[in-house]
């Protein structure tokens, strides 16, 4: 993600929504936003929860720290090895932050950590992309640059795919101020199967539900997108 233009990019949707009610509807004492980014949602959930957002992206950090009420939130630079243990009753990880963990192993130490985190009874909910779907082909199909007007500058952000193998889509994205490139960074996605993910989770005791496109109906086939809601057992 590029902290410039991401919040510009990225409008408040139906997953904004989903979550922000999740928060709501679990009612957590204490919760944390792992990779929260700029700190869109984290801010959201701090009317409703004691927040700590963790992003290892210090810029992105410093941008969340400039808005509205960003002292109700406890900012963090770090990742899942710095949740501390036992201390949430929610740990969430939205905007399909699941999907930059390339290997077995990163992904797994995230699940770990989360579990340890979390008090009994608490909850571990990620999204994530259904690669049975195959969402890539779609964004490969638009060439066009998006704009972003942000502090009275008009930026073009250009995106170049590298394709998708082995189930990880690579893709560039490139910040230009007129002609000039002033931000670039190399992106990669992994797209697991849903049966592998659930997996992951029941590995270390996990009770899983996993709903489809940000409603409350089980996911399958179709579903873009998949949330796993994971419970730390009693």
């Amino acid at each position: 993600m590029i902290p410039l233009v991401y919040d510009v990019l990225n409008r408040w949707a139906k997953d904004d929504d989903f979550f922000s009610g999740l928060v709501k509807r679990y009612e957590p004492e204490t919760m944390a936003d792992l990779g929260c980014g700029t700190g869109r949602l984290t801010l959201r959930f701090a009317e409703d929860s004691k927040v700590t957002g963790i992003d290892p992206n210090e810029e992105a950090l410093a941008v969340a720290q400039t808005k509205p009420h960003a002292e109700n939130v406890t900012w963090r630079v770090g990742d899942s090895t710095t949740l501390e243990t036992a201390a949430y009753d929610l740990v969430v990880m939205t905007a399909n932050v699941s999907q930059v963990f390339l290997t077995d192993e990163a992904w797994q130490q995230v699940v770990e950590d989360a579990y340890r985190s979390l008090k009994p009874g608490g909850r571990f909910v990620f999204d994530t992309r259904n690669p049975t779907v195959r969402i890539w082909e779609q964004w490969m199909r638009d060439s066009s640059p998006d704009i972003a007007h942000v502090n009275d500058k008009t930026y073009e952000v250009h995106t170049t795919y590298g394709g998708y193998k082995n189930e990880i889509f690579s893709f560039n994205e490139a910040v230009f101020d007129g002609e000039q490139e002033i931000e670039s960074v190399d992106l990669h996605l992994r797209f697991r199967p849903i049966d592998v993910w659930q997996a992951s989770l029941e590995e270390v005791g996990f009770h899983v539900e996993v709903y489809g496109d940000f409603t409350w109906r089980t996911a399958d086939s179709h579903s873009e997108n998949v949330v796993f809601i994971a419970q730390k057992t009693l």
